[in-house]
């Protein structure tokens, strides 16, 4: 067992009484006590020295939000250990002058350019870099890496579709064979020995979970679904654009991408595969003037003879075990703010007033459950710990 070493400082009735270096190794403690000055009372203070994790991590693109969502995430994890954090335009920098929140984690590497990161003392990778750029950088790693994706780059099986989409050839052709789609409450078994796992995206994630089970099921036609998303500008990234300005998106809502989102091939692959066959999709999503959170409200047609209640079992039997993914009473409805901060997904199924039609919706936090808490929640599975690991942060509400 490895040593460690607790030290405090406690004020008492003017007298300061110092306890440092509680050590424990095979079995052996020692205590030191001593030193004492007159100081403020009715004060204590407790220090823990830093404990080396046993698993060492690299976050690349630290500086965009998935990237500080991680840090918050891995903050009180207790296995996992940050231990090179690149960000290129802000290298040298220290992360608290990047997210000023951030100040307390005084433990936190210094940034360092990509072409810069030393990967000799890491054992996972998290990869928070933009579209496009991430093939050659992860195709560039040291092999025997566990490695989650935050970008698109690795989400898409077939290559040419990627290139049609994301207007580039795809770069690493032979470890997009290799990668592993991260929807975890559906592809858990398949992430377990994943070498690399292409983290979903928010809206994927939100559309798929309810979707899945019930394509399987064949409780909905594949036909005539259509989803109408919003999200919260922060799933628009940390770069300035003059149409995420606040006199830009406040007190209106803003449709983006539509027909031509690029998502729409990622969640028709998830769903085509659920059905086993091709699978069509009308999707249009929105951007609102709030910073996190992300809603889905799907219409499909069942099949024939069934009910909006053979849909609610269905979701009910596939997610009862589930920690993340809650089913809600009927007739409960959703809301963005009761997931804030937190990796659940909150689900419900509404009959339609059109006969055999149904709406489903669907929320979740888009840096959360939607990016960084399911990609924590993939490393876990992938490195034996856990799924839960870390993320044990109740919803923040109001």
């Amino acid at each position: 067992m490895s040593s460690a070493t607790f030290s405090s400082t406690c004020f008492l009735k003017g007298s300061e009484v110092k306890v440092s270096s509680l050590k424990s190794k095979n079995g052996n403690c020692k205590l030191h006590v001593g030193g004492s000055t007159s100081l403020s009372t009715k004060r204590l203070q407790i220090s823990n020295a830093k404990q080396e994790k046993e698993v060492r991590v690299a976050l690349l693109g630290a500086s965009g939000y998935t990237g500080a969502e991680i840090i918050r995430l891995l903050a009180n994890h207790p296995y996992f250990g940050i231990t090179v954090m690149t960000a290129d335009r802000n290298a040298g920098k220290s992360m608290d002058s990047v997210f000023p929140h951030l100040i307390t984690q005084k433990d936190l590497p210094v940034l360092v350019s990509t072409s810069d990161a030393d990967f000799s003392d890491v054992d996972a990778v998290f990869c928070c870099l933009p579209h496009g750029t991430t093939q050659e950088i992860i195709k560039g790693l040291p092999k025997g890496l566990k490695i989650v994706d935050l970008s698109a780059d690795f989400r898409l099986r077939n290559v040419s579709e990627y290139e049609e989409w994301y207007g580039q050839p795809h770069r690493a052709p032979d470890l997009q064979e290799e990668a592993v789609y991260g929807l975890t409450e559906i592809l858990r078994e398949e992430i377990k020995n994943a070498h690399l796992v292409a983290n979903p995206g928010c809206y994927p994630t939100s559309i798929q979970l309810p979707l899945v089970p019930l394509i399987k099921a064949n409780l909905i036609e594949h036909k005539n679904i259509i989803v109408d998303a919003k999200s919260g500008v922060s799933g628009a990234g940390r770069g300035a654009k003059v149409a995420n300005l606040y006199t830009e998106l406040t007190e209106g809502i803003m449709s983006y991408g539509v027909t031509r989102h690029r998502h729409v091939p990622e969640i028709e692959q998830g769903l085509s595969d659920a059905a086993c066959s091709k699978v069509t999709i009308s999707f249009t999503p929105h951007l609102m003037p709030m910073t996190r959170g992300m809603q889905s409200t799907i219409y499909v047609e069942m099949a024939s003879g069934v009910t909006t209640d053979n849909l609610y079992q269905q979701l009910k039997v596939s997610y009862q075990d589930e920690e993340f993914v809650r089913l809600l009473e009927k007739g409960a409805v959703p809301r963005t703010h009761d997931v804030r901060g937190s990796n659940y997904c909150y689900i419900n199924v509404f009959p339609d007033r059109i006969p055999g039609r149904a709406i489903i919706i669907s929320v979740i936090d888009n840096l959360v459950k939607g990016a960084s808490g399911q990609a924590l929640q993939n490393l876990n599975i992938m490195m034996g710990f856990p799924e839960n690991t870390g993320l044990g942060y109740l919803p923040l509400f109001p």
